[in-house]
């Protein structure tokens, strides 16, 4: 079986580690900063990546391209790095030309929902010249793969495209509900959108609220990158904009 190494043991990265060790996979997990039970942890970085043939890296985007450049050296050669960070097409762009340099393969790949929610069953989509290869390894452990035509980038392009919905359909959400609560009137509303919305659609935002003062940092830097996009496709982005503001008010709030 392919030797699995988990690369950050944040919340996505120690439910991967996880979730993969339960379904039968060999994994080894590394953090600098956190201690995870049941993740296969190990202290060093070199202990992690020695033996391994598929590197999740789940460092966040910030930390995306030093932790790929830490990681390559104790890779073998023809290991595949997979970068699930939610990041700029540039960004995924860096980090694989950390891995090629490397003789490290690589593939760019976009979670498309919560993994606190679905974990190993969380949708991804893969892009590069390593897509395949990673959903080979993925899919038998019961992860549902899809493959984006095109390089490096194109995941995460399509994954921020995703996020200028998801996140701003959050962003107003919330607004409307502060609005309500200092109106005394919460309750008729939600109220209002769970008869529009439908009980999944209701559901669906029950888990976006808290989810986005809870991630609200993570997911103002997502915005920034998608906005980035938007500019350089030369469509409007005012909502993407608004979006971003109240996630850096909320980010700043906590």
């Amino acid at each position: 079986m392919t030797r699995i190494a988990v690369l950050g043991l944040g919340e996505a990265g120690t439910l991967y580690a996880r979730a993969l060790s339960a379904a039968g996979a060999p994994v080894t997990g590394f953090d600098p900063w956190v201690v995870r039970e049941d993740a296969g942890q190990v202290e060093r970085l070199e202990d992690a990546m020695r033996d391994a043939e598929l590197v999740l890296s789940l460092v966040g985007a910030r930390a995306a391209v030093e932790a790929a450049e830490a990681a390559v050296v104790h890779l073998p050669a023809g290991a595949l790095l997979a970068d699930l960070n939610t990041s700029s097409p540039e960004v995924k762009r860096d980090v694989a030309r950390v891995a090629h340099a490397a003789a490290i393969r690589i593939a760019d790949v976009a979670v498309l929902a919560p993994v606190a929610r679905a974990g190993l069953r969380t949708p991804l989509l893969a892009s590069g010249e390593g897509a395949e290869a990673f959903a080979e390894v993925m899919r038998p452990y019961g992860a549902p793969v899809d493959i984006a035509p095109g390089g490096i980038g194109d995941a995460a392009r399509l994954k921020l495209l995703r996020s200028v919905f998801m996140k701003g359909m959050a962003a107003l959400v919330i607004e409307n509900l502060e609005a309500a609560r200092a109106m005394g009137s919460e309750e008729w509303l939600r109220g209002q959108l769970r008869a529009e919305l439908g009980a999944t659609g209701y559901d669906t935002i029950q888990r976006m609220v808290p989810g986005t003062y809870r991630h609200a940092a993570r997911r103002e830097h997502e915005m920034r990158a998608a906005l980035a996009m938007l500019e350089e496709l030369g469509t409007p982005s005012d909502m993407t904009h608004a979006t971003r503001t109240w996630l850096q008010r909320i980010s700043e709030q906590r």
